[in-house]
């Protein structure tokens, strides 16, 4: 995976050397050469609460163990955030008034060599001048966690590299920590790479990983590899040093893995999903986010467009794609750290024929009688929980890994599927076609490991009237009594569904045959005709259990039943509204 990610950044021209990196900027102080200040301006485009601000590709970056070698607070250089830079906010403490100082010495100190830094640091010396620079960041509500720059004379020194090998050697000559490297490593002493093979000299620790904080990551970033804890470290090595990386490529690594995040991370739940493929390809044909988005409006449904360019590919239309790797990876933050999820990796053919399996497989009548939308992966996510935040990341990732690899869907999807479906039904009468279409998913797959291709035939997307388990057709008995009931009493509160829906579905043998004796009573309040109809319905289905009423069920019984049931209840809906068509033709 590290390997993939460097070569990435070389192939995308993204990879920077250490102490450089792209950093997002959202004030700039204006200023010019003697230190005169002319304004605050915001930079960036957007409203105040969408714009991060201007960014700028390469900035000065000490590392987290820089920042603290030597036992000096530090700050970054020429950009920091305005508590630092100006003593912005209201928890302006000795540590922060340290920082703001070894700023302005720094600018000092790189003036010498580059006389044009010498007006931002006469202006922060200036305490009248950074008094009014903090009025005005004020009314224009800057945070004190913004990142501040200067602009000198109309010139951003961020965009100049006259101050790049100034930076080179001052970050040479900073002190190290002691045992930087590993007690067992000399000056002269070299480790493999593990992500090149090249004998290189380890960094000491690695560059943090951001835009993780909506799934747990820190707002500074989180370190994909770090060994801060002794548990970690094996043969006197310490730190990094046990999973020897230089840092030019862990500097890549991160860039390519900021970048993917930043530009095609897609959060779900409490995980990120980012991914990338081995040559690059038009965004009109990349299959993964068919599944989050399901069907994009005034576009193609998804599943219809994973089934073109699959035929496109298998037909040699498309020999661009058939050569092709994708690469698909799930992470999250967790205690600090960048947790991997999970990793997969493929043909580009067999991620298209994954899509398009999983659309067939989720594929279900919708309540009006059509054949339901592709779903989005959330939504799909949705049908298992109460809100999408319960999801955790490892069932998030489980979940991806069925969708992309056509892996087998977990068991604990099918128990949390068919109990928010039973919930949703007691409490709102909620016909909900993704759960029901992912029960049906779970025993497409289970039926084509276990090699029973009659499974594939037996579970559609419409109502099987001559299914075989007896668990389907015992959801479809009580779907045809609840209908029954509703035809002879109309409304009534709390009906056959919502007082025996439970126990039907678990218990069968204790409800349907009452349930049916019961109904009786109901055919009696019908039209003769409407009568006769559902006592052919009712006894056919009968014919079907042909007295096997189980008397408790499994969990995949229970899902059998909420799909015989489902679909039977659209079955009658539809009939029933083609019923009343025909009746308004007549009365016509």
């Amino acid at each position: 995976m590290l390997h993939l990610l460097h070569d990435y950044a070389l192939e995308q021209g993204i990879a920077l050397e250490p102490g450089f990196k792209p950093t997002a900027v959202r004030w700039a102080i204006l200023c010019g050469h003697d230190g005169r200040y002319y304004g605050v301006v915001r930079l960036g485009e957007g409203s105040d609460k969408t714009s991060t601000g201007r960014i700028f590709p390469k900035c000065p970056e000490l590392s987290q163990g820089e920042m603290k070698a030597g036992g000096v607070l530090k700050s970054q250089f020429l950009a920091d955030s305005a508590s630092t830079v100006i003593l912005f906010g209201t928890d302006v403490n000795q540590k922060t008034r340290q920082k703001h100082e070894y700023f302005v010495k720094l600018l000092e100190r790189a003036a010498e060599t580059i006389p044009e830094l010498a007006g931002a640091a006469a202006c922060l010396r200036d305490r009248s001048q950074v008094e009014t620079i903090r009025c005005d960041l004020a009314e224009q509500k800057g945070k004190d966690t913004d990142r501040l720059t200067f602009q000198i004379d109309g010139v951003f020194p961020l965009n100049s590299g006259a101050w790049h090998d100034w930076w080179r050697t001052f970050r040479a000559n900073l002190p190290k920590k002691s045992g930087e490297t590993g007690k067992a490593l000399s000056a002269s002493q070299r480790m493999r790479c593990f992500v090149t093979g090249d004998l290189i000299r380890p960094a000491a620790t690695h560059p943090k990983i951001e835009g993780l904080v909506d799934v747990g990551g820190a707002t500074a970033g989180s370190p994909l590899i770090g060994f801060n804890k002794p548990s970690y470290c094996s043969y006197g090595l310490e730190q990094s040093s046990n999973a020897a990386v230089s840092a030019e490529t862990a500097a890549a690594y991160r860039a390519a893995l900021n970048g993917l995040i930043k530009h095609h991370g897609q959060r779900i739940a409490g995980a990120k999903i980012v991914h990338w493929f081995q040559q690059r390809i038009e965004e009109v044909d990349n299959p993964l986010p068919w599944l989050i988005v399901g069907r994009a409006s005034q576009e193609a449904d998804a599943q219809h467009k994973a089934s073109e360019l699959l035929h496109d590919i298998r037909s040699g239309k498309r020999p661009d794609l058939a050569r092709n790797r994708y690469y698909a990876l799930t992470i999250s933050g967790a205690s600090g750290r960048v947790m991997v999820r999970d990793w997969m990796e493929g043909q580009f053919e067999e991620l298209v024929k994954h899509v398009n399996a999983w659309f067939d497989d989720l594929a279900i009548v919708a309540r009006d009688g059509s054949l339901a939308d592709a779903p989005r992966f959330a939504d799909v996510l949705r049908a298992t929980v109460r809100t999408l935040d319960d999801a955790a990341p490892p069932f998030v990732a489980s979940m991806w890994r069925a969708a992309v690899a056509c892996e087998l869907i977990p068991r604990s999807a099918l128990a949390a599927a068919v109990r928010r479906w039973q919930a949703d039904l007691l409490k709102r009468g909620d016909l909900d076609p993704r759960a029901v279409g992912l029960m049906k998913a779970y025993h497409l797959r289970m039926a084509r490991v276990k090699e029973e291709p009659a499974v594939g035939e037996e579970l559609t997307p419409y109502l099987n009237e001559g299914h075989p388990d007896v668990a389907y057709q015992c959801g479809r008995l009580l779907a045809v009594l609840a209908a029954l009931q509703g035809a002879a009493l109309g409304a009534v509160g709390a009906g056959v569904v919502q007082r025996y829906y439970a126990a039907a579905s678990s218990t069968p043998a204790l409800v349907l045959g009452r349930l049916t004796r019961t109904s009786q009573f109901h055919l009696g309040k019908l039209d003769p005709r409407l009568a006769h109809w559902y006592e052919q319905r009712l006894a056919s289905i009968w014919a079907r259990i042909n007295g096997k009423v189980p008397a408790t069920v499994t969990l995949e019984q229970q899902s059998l039943f909420a799909l015989g049931y489902y679909q039977q209840m659209v079955n009658l809906r539809i009939k029933r509204t083609a019923d009343d068509t025909k009746g308004d033709e007549s009365n016509g």
